[in-house]
């Protein structure tokens, strides 16, 4: 039941954010749009940021990072729900949506590199991991706002092309 309640949510605030940007966009607003109380809707969620990255997890949390495939699948998926993914990326606000986009692929990555050596990760590991996630949500947020010839399959092969040799390494 609160799964549905949540998508039910997030479903009220993507019609909002057909209509707005994120920043002219209240919890009482997303309340009103998906004829709930404040109080379920800070049950579920602390604010409309928290909102809208639990909405990115919930596109992003199945995809294998690793896999070409699995990635323009994703990415994809995000040219289907522009709207959100182009209010995401156009939002500067105390919570910016790519800095959490930037913080999830960081773990993601983190997490598989420690899976795969076993041990704590070195600086040099852990600043290309950074590097890498940086550049990726920036020619991702490129691709989506500008690009409407370069398939996604493309895009995925060149960025996993330019990955660092060590990183590379590790992964592959």
């Amino acid at each position: 039941m609160a799964e549905r309640t949540k998508l039910w949510i997030a479903d009220a605030m993507k019609r909002l954010l057909v209509k707005k940007p994120l920043e002219k966009i209240f919890v009482t607003d997303i309340c009103k749009e998906a004829e709930i109380e404040r109080p379920t809707f800070y049950y579920h969620f602390k604010d409309k940021y928290d909102l809208m990255a639990w909405i990115f997890c919930q596109q992003t949390m199945k995809t294998d990072v690793l896999s070409v495939e699995s990635a323009a699948k994703a990415m994809n998926g995000m040219r289907q729900d522009y709207i959100f993914f182009k209010r995401a990326f156009e939002d500067n606000s105390q919570s910016p949506m790519w800095a959490y986009m930037h913080a999830y692929f960081v773990k993601r990555y983190t997490d598989i590199a420690m899976e795969k050596t076993g041990d704590a990760l070195d600086a040099q590991t852990r600043f290309s991991i950074r590097l890498y996630c940086y550049g990726t949500i920036g020619m991702t947020q490129e691709w989506l706002m500008h690009d409407n010839i370069t398939p996604a399959e493309t895009v995925v092969e060149m960025m996993f092309r330019s990955m660092p040799e060590a990183l590379k390494t590790l992964y592959f």
